[in-house]
């Protein structure tokens, strides 16, 4: 534990600190609460799923929520209760807006599920440790709220030479870190010892602030023989930021747009450590935390460990909350916090503090006037950017170039609103913009998958158009053989005569006297309008000639065509056949009805003798009889028949499920494999 060299990292601020009206009193702890409020996201991430149901009992500690995605961490119960209800409830955030939670009504008696501690971490392997800590959902304390277990395995393929455990505590106001490690120090040295066993760094470096005398003092103390490097570091805002304690320890620099595993660095909150040996050697998930009461408009500023869920509203009135003095309530600090909109909202893993200050304490920053161009913002930008070209950009939505400037290097100190003469509410500007970017990049990926399932949709219908177009084509092939070989079975003698008993057509003299005969009935019509209109002894000798050559046309023409059936003839044909009809319908009946003989053989009597009246029918018309044909008809199958409906039903299915997009793969697939079995159990029944 050698003096061992320090950097410094651009920019920076010293604000008043403030850390003294609550670092002076051991950690408390607050009364049970009677109803709980969990939200579940309390993480970066993928909200987590409940696995309750309203009405249940669950026992201190058993899980409540499973996680839900990769970037997700489960939920555990603080406190031994009923599930009173799920849906939504207030939740710390800057908007006001509801989210999911599990509501709990705590019984009072406190009672814990069944724990499975280990005596010595050292026993356990790397993955079973892993493990542990992911399902105790543990999500980083400092105030990100990252899950652990995934940050921990963020770049498998890279190696961790060093790991940075964050005991800076930058920001005014809070101390809740500060009064971890002097009360918890052991066991926050043996929650670095775990995190060695899982990554194997070269190095350890703990970083505090020299503000903290006594943690460090107690660190130190707690360290004993290990290697682990403790440095010191000057009291500077934002020194506890990932990027800048990292330059601060190493000299190194996180590359813009990445992460320290890049590099080959990890950095874990003293308070993630704790949590972390909670789990591994209690058995105890993350259901609570240590939280800064803090402000003037409190009567006993202070730090608690509170369970999660609790409303703040609770917490304040145990340290003494005067409302009619409090301002406004901040959750975080005064540089980096957001303003609670209620006292409703439940404390979440990422909650550090809850602010309470007077008027006079913070008051309201004067408004915003126009920037001046001082260049001050980007002095003291930790991240050496340039606030005052991402403002303009902002107000211009210019998102291409807030890229092109890092925009999302930004960490949200509030360095740069500090030290502006101008009041510009600098952060507000940026985080409004990153949102922005984020909601177009959402926007875009939607259209992207929306695209790709258009032209995913589009393919299927040309597939099935093809298949249709095969299938109806294989139906035309197979009808055009079916005819070929009928044609092929027919006798050459038969079709001669087919074609020698089809009526021929007029010949050339008939078709001659037919359209004399049509053009003197259209002069004679002429002739008698004309007539009808000036009577003259003159066109009443033409019309008489017209009507005579009319006459004469017509005689010749029926002279050379052959005379039709007589109507009598065909009307008795057609009442024969009805007759023959009545006879075999009442012939069925009465052999369905079981008749007697009597009764059936005169029935058939009656049914020849209307065979024979319609045969003499038929010779009286000149029309040629007809050829009967006697045809068997096959018993039905019923096993045919339902090996077609069977495949009948397969190929309507799958029609139905190639029209629906949001088919599972595996289900289209079943569907295609049962009409192949259908139709090959069909095709092997009729070649037996």
């Amino acid at each position: 534990m050698s003096e061992a060299k320090l950097w410094e990292f651009q920019g920076g601020i010293h604000p008043p600190e403030r850390k003294e009206l609550s670092n002076r009193t051991p950690i408390q702890r607050v009364p049970l609460p009677a109803r709980l409020i969990l939200p579940l996201g309390q993480h970066i991430g993928t909200p987590a799923e409940p696995i309750v149901t309203v009405g249940e009992r669950v026992l201190k500690g058993q899980p409540i929520a499973t996680a839900s995605g990769r970037v997700s961490a489960p939920l555990h119960a603080p406190t031994s209760g009923t599930v009173s209800f799920i849906g939504m409830q207030p939740y710390p955030h800057v908007s006001g807006l509801l989210a999911p939670a599990i509501v709990i009504d705590s019984d009072g008696l406190d009672e814990w599920t069944a724990l499975e501690p280990c005596a010595d971490h050292r026993s356990l392997e790397p993955a079973i440790l892993l493990e542990r800590i992911r399902q105790a959902g543990i999500s980083g304390l400092g105030g990100a709220g990252f899950p652990t277990a995934v940050k921990l395995t963020a770049r498998p393929q890279r190696k961790i030479h060093t790991l940075i455990v964050n005991g800076a505590e930058c920001e005014p106001y809070i101390t809740a870190d500060d009064r971890l490690m002097r009360e918890r120090a052991a066991e926050l040295i043996i929650g670095i010892d775990i995190l060695v066993q899982l990554i194997e760094p070269e190095q350890v470096l703990i970083g505090i602030e020299d503000n903290k005398p006594e943690a460090v003092a107690a660190v130190r103390a707690a360290l004993g023989e290990r290697s682990f490097g403790l440095r010191v570091l000057p009291t500077k805002y934002p020194s506890g930021g990932e990027r800048q304690l990292i330059e601060i320890l190493t000299g190194r620099q996180v590359p813009s747009g990445g992460l320290p595993a890049d590099i080959g660095m990890l950095c874990q909150n003293v308070g993630t450590c704790v949590a972390i040996h909670d789990t591994v050697l209690l058995g105890r998930p993350l259901i609570s935390r240590i939280v800064t009461l803090t402000g003037e408009a409190l009567a006993r500023p202070m730090n608690v460990e509170a369970l999660l869920g609790t409303p703040v509203g609770e917490l304040l009135a145990f340290a003494g909350l005067d409302e009619a003095r409090m301002d406004r309530l901040i959750m975080g600090g005064p540089m980096m916090g957001f303003t609670l909109s209620s006292l409703d909202v439940p404390l979440i893993k990422t909650a550090n503090c809850l602010l309470a200050p007077t008027r006079s304490e913070l008051p309201p920053p004067p408004p915003a006037l126009p920037c001046i161009r001082c260049g001050a913002c980007a002095d003291v930008c930790p991240a050496s950017l340039l606030p005052q070209q991402l403002h303009f950009f902002a107000l211009g939505r210019e998102h291409e170039q807030l890229r092109a400037y890092n925009l999302f290097d930004c960490i949200e100190c509030g360095a740069c609103a500090y030290v502006c003469p101008s009041s510009l509410p600098l952060v507000q500007y940026y985080r409004v913009a990153k949102a922005e970017i984020r909601e177009l990049e959402q926007k875009r990926h939607k259209a992207g998958h929306s695209r790709l399932r258009f032209e995913l949709r589009q393919e299927r219908l040309r597939k099935s158009e093809e298949q249709k177009e095969a299938e109806r084509r294989a139906r035309v092939e197979k009808a055009a053989r079916a005819r070929a070989v009928q044609a092929e079975s027919s006798s050459v003698p038969h079709q001669e005569t087919s074609l020698a008993s089809r009526p021929t057509g007029l010949s050339e003299h008939q078709k001659k006297l037919k359209i004399e005969a049509s053009m003197t009935q259209v002069a004679l019509k002429k002739a008698e309008k004309q007539l009808a209109v000036h009577p003259t002894a003159e066109l009443e000798a033409q019309v008489a000639e017209l009507r005579a050559a009319a006459e004469a046309a017509r005689k010749a023409l029926e002279a050379t065509t052959p005379a039709a059936p007589s109507a009598g003839n065909d009307t008795a044909l057609k009442k024969a056949k009805i007759e023959l009809a009545m006879r075999r319908t009442e012939l069925k009946k009465a052999e369905k009805a079981s008749a007697d003989d009597s009764e059936l053989a005169h029935l058939r009597e009656a049914l020849a003798d209307a065979e024979r009246a319609l045969h003499a029918a038929e010779e009286a018309s000149d029309r040629p009889a007809p050829q009967l044909v006697r045809i068997d008809k096959r018993p039905v199958d019923e096993k045919l028949r339902a090996l077609k409906t069977e495949l009948a039903f397969a190929r309507a299915d799958l029609r139905k499920l190639e029209r629906d997009e949001t088919i599972d793969p595996p289900v289209l697939e079943s569907a295609r494999t049962r009409l192949a079995e259908a139709e090959r159990r069909l095709a092997g029944y009729q070649s037996e």
